[in-house]
């Protein structure tokens, strides 16, 4: 039992110039000069001989920490977007209409022209339809078997031309839905538009809202992706997402985070 203990304390105990620490899983301090194997599935430590914590390392993310990590980065990511493209909008608001009254006067200015589509498909459709009943009459005419002199099957243009107005007819239609739609989210969309230009105009703050700064992108990226972590005038290396000990001239330390530079 004693040759038990002290194997223990000899397999355990620090080593000269240990630079990594951890306590394992079971409880169990694990010291050594590179990271120990027992140490990938918790905090480990990097110090230096003196024993000053020098770096704090996350253990190693599990597939489904890395999942989380990606879709944290995704979200992030699309939450820069969206701010830097509503910015982008508000400014061209700001800058593009002085009043209120505008809004009214750039839409109706846009929508006019659909209006003149749907007047000329309108006025399409009444041509289509006198058409379409000539056709329907002439067809009648072959189908009652009016000849004087024999019946005649009605000739097949006949029915072709009958078969393409009616089509055009609900095409003409059809098209006409689509330009009241697009006159519907014309006004909609002015109408956005105009009430978040009120705000902007009532709280200047809203237009002054800054985007994040790109580290905070950095700071979601997955644990072991290359970064830099500036210490003074020198520049490292380092695991993304980690934080690192800096120490200066004077002896003094403080902490610096390692982050992906984007340009």
């Amino acid at each position: 039992m004693k040759k038990l203990c002290l194997l223990m304390v000899v397999l355990f105990a620090p080593t000269a110039g240990a630079t990594f620490k951890c306590v394992d899983e079971k409880g169990v301090t694990r010291i050594g000069d590179t990271p120990p194997a027992e140490c990938g599935n918790v905090i480990m430590y990097e110090t230096s001989p003196s024993g000053t914590v020098l770096r704090k390392i996350d253990p190693t993310p599990t597939p489904e920490q890395l999942k989380a990590k990606e879709e944290e980065f995704e979200r992030a990511k699309a939450a820069i977007k969206n701010q830097a493209e509503q910015k982008r909008k508000d400014t061209a608001l700001l800058n593009t209409f002085s009043a209120e009254r505008e809004f009214d006067v750039v839409r109706d200015r846009q929508i006019e022209p659909i209006t003149g589509r749907i007047r000329s498909a309108q006025e399409r459709i009444k041509a289509v339809e006198k058409r379409q009943k000539e056709l329907e009459e002439e067809m009648e005419f072959y189908k009652a078997g009016k000849s004087k002199t024999r019946t005649l099957a009605p000739p097949a243009q006949l029915a072709a031309d009958l078969e393409r107005v009616t089509k055009e007819q609900v095409t003409l239609k059809k098209n006409i839905a689509n330009y009241e739609r697009e006159i519907e989210e014309l006004r909609a969309k002015f109408e956005v538009d105009k009430k978040r230009w009120l705000d902007l105009k009532g709280d200047p703050a809203l237009r002054n809202a800054p985007v994040p700064p790109k580290a905070a992108v950095a700071g979601t990226l997955i644990p072991g992706a290359a970064g830099i972590a500036k210490c003074g005038d020198k520049v490292y290396e380092c695991q993304a997402g980690q934080a690192y000990t800096c120490r200066r001239g004077d002896g003094k330390t403080f902490s610096v985070n390692c982050v992906v530079e984007r340009k």
